[in-house]
């Protein structure tokens, strides 16, 4: 069984098709990249996907259900988790407090939205999620103060805390230094037994790295998809998305 399954996905703006009848199968655990050139339709085939965008046509299934027409909310809680090309973390926070209100969300449950009161479990959760992507010794400091690379960390950090079965990452290379690309893709190895990962990326090294499969996307469409291996050697990704 797939975990997400896309059927003629579409989105039109105007007279403007981003996404063009797009069929995307994503097993469980599987590490999959989305890459194409600038405007191909990547951020906006993953907004439809998490719900923050609506189709103009398609449908879309999670774990066999139908989510087409639930929220970006709703998708979440069935276990979606989208992370911004543009980090979403709040500034004037501590990293602690970020990290805090994902859990207790996350702890949320029934119509009351009750949480479950446990100040010292939830710091030792919040360090412990705040350890696995290298930002253990930023607890106390607030969002803002971080670095542009180090808030994109904490973003990663927000989305694993949420306990997702599917986290969508939208270039969460971007403005990280050689040291933290490589920390981070030991953290998407590590937790690839457990989340199933949809990632947007530029950094193509860090594509063929990580990705065990990759869909290559032009003009809103499916170009090819396949293994690092097999998109490397396709004459048409070549063309017009390696430059070979």
């Amino acid at each position: 069984m797939s975990l997400l399954r896309t059927e003629a996905l579409s989105k039109r703006f105007g007279g403007l098709e981003a996404v063009r009848n797009v069929d995307l199968e994503l097993p469980a655990g599987e590490i999959r990249a989305v890459i194409g050139p600038n405007g191909a339709g990547k951020t906006t085939l993953v907004s439809v996907i998490s719900g923050r965008l609506e189709p103009t046509a398609g449908r879309i299934f999670f774990k066999d259900r139908d989510i087409t027409g639930l929220s970006a909310w709703q998708r979440a809680r069935a276990g979606i988790v989208y992370t911004f090309q543009i980090t979403s973390v709040f500034p004037k926070l501590s990293c602690h407090d970020n990290l805090a209100l994902a859990i207790q969300r996350r702890r949320m449950t029934g119509l009351a939205g009750r949480l479950r009161e446990d100040p010292a479990a939830l710091r030792a959760e919040v360090e412990a999620a705040l350890a696995r992507v290298g930002l253990a010794e930023d607890i106390d400091r607030t969002a803002a103060e971080l670095p542009y690379g180090h808030q994109r960390l904490l973003e990663v950090a927000l989305g694993l805390a949420l306990s997702p079965e599917l986290l969508i990452m939208d270039e969460p290379t971007q403005g990280l230094s050689n040291a933290e690309i490589a920390r981070f893709c030991d953290l998407v190895r590590g937790i690839a037994s457990e989340v199933t990962v949809l990632l947007i990326e530029h950094n193509m090294p860090v594509v063929m790295d990580l990705a065990e499969r990759i869909t290559v996307v032009e003009r809103g469409a499916v170009l090819a998809e396949g293994t690092p291996a097999e998109i490397r050697a396709d004459a048409a990704v070549q063309r017009a998305y390696l430059g070979t």
